[in-house]
């Protein structure tokens, strides 16, 4: 099980990483792209988070470590709360950040990577 609270604190650490708020999805971004989601204020029963593709996606839902996540592209998955380890919680946020992060503009890679270590 992990909590949103647990979740704020692991990507509060990533290099960048600001949180966005009502009216804006409650979400975590670097460089302003989104790498967490957590939905609607109505929707906080998980988190969903960007694999690399499709297929992993695909792979970790029907392994039972995901659910597909509402409303986002396929590659994206949901961690439900109640179901998580915090460990695969915290590879998946990992993961998720540094997809996003790798697919910045240089620029913007650099300006983060000054602000705090990106590992």
């Amino acid at each position: 099980m992990i909590s949103r609270d647990e979740i704020d604190r692991l990507c509060a650490r990533f290099a960048g990483a600001t949180f966005a708020h009502p009216p804006e999805l409650m979400s975590w971004k670097v460089g302003g792209k989104m790498f967490v989601c957590f939905g609607g204020e109505a929707d906080m029963e998980g988190v969903s988070v960007k694999t690399d593709s499709v297929e992993t996606a695909e792979m970790l839902i029907e392994a039972g470590a995901a659910i597909k996540a509402p409303y986002f592209h396929r590659s994206w998955i949901r961690l439900p709360f109640a179901d998580t380890d915090p460990e695969e919680a915290h590879l998946r946020l990992r993961t998720s950040y540094d997809i996003v992060f790798k697919s910045l503009p240089k620029r913007t890679r650099e300006t983060v990577a000054v602000a705090g270590d990106t590992a």
